[in-house]
């Protein structure tokens, strides 16, 4: 009787065994999926969007919102939506693609984008809001640099103007050039957790905060 037993019980552990597998299976499969086509956490590393964002928020991506993306070849399967004024959006670097930055959208194909003396002008329109923030009074000559004083320029078709929202301290289209459609990842939508290195400390009102 004793080696009957065994034998039934043999079988059970290996359909115990192979339950789990299937479900470590596909929760790794849902969750790439998730990662790759839906949403996606990223890290706050720089101060170039402060006050919007700050260096330790941890934020979500929907990577839904401007179309299905083919891994690997960046290729649109269903578009959707194109990036619009004012979004937030996470990209490979032009410079390094193995680098994701963070900017707000400035300006979006055919639109003309200048910058005088630190004021933005979009198509000829001062674009004034509360997102902008500048930290240094020196304004800088467009011979010197393109920081404060740049253009007129066009947006090619394609492509995107992207800012920081800490206008004196970021990197970002003024030096570099154009954002291209295939490299935005996702719109940033959410802070889901916040940590402050320097003082050891969870910032709990900016949890939850959505993304303008």
């Amino acid at each position: 009787m004793k080696k009957n037993a065994d034998a039934d019980a043999a079988p059970k552990k290996k359909g115990v065994l192979r339950e789990n597998i299937e479900a470590i299976v596909v929760a790794v499969i849902l969750a790439l999926f998730i990662r790759t086509f839906v949403v996606q956490a990223f890290k706050i590393p720089s101060g170039s969007m402060k006050d919007t964002l700050l260096i330790g928020d941890h934020i979500l991506v929907n990577k839904f919102i401007y179309g299905v993306k083919m891994p690997f070849v960046k290729k649109t399967l269903i578009p959707i939506k194109d990036p619009k004024q004012g979004d937030i959006i996470v990209f490979e670097f032009p410079e390094d693609p193995s680098k994701d930055f963070i900017k707000r959208v400035i300006g979006t194909p055919g639109d003309i984008v200048e910058i005088r003396n630190k004021k933005l002008f979009v198509n000829g329109t001062r674009v004034a809001n509360g997102h902008g923030v500048f930290k240094d009074l020196k304004i800088y000559p467009s011979q010197m640099q393109p920081r404060d004083n740049l253009g007129p320029i066009t947006v090619p078709e394609g492509k995107l103007f992207v800012m920081g929202d800490n206008r004196d301290f970021s990197y970002d289209s003024r030096f570099w050039g154009f954002v291209d459609f295939a490299a935005v990842k996702g719109k940033a939508f959410i802070i889901y957790w916040s940590w402050d290195k320097e003082d050891f400390d969870v910032r709990w009102s900016r949890l939850g905060h959505l993304l303008e």
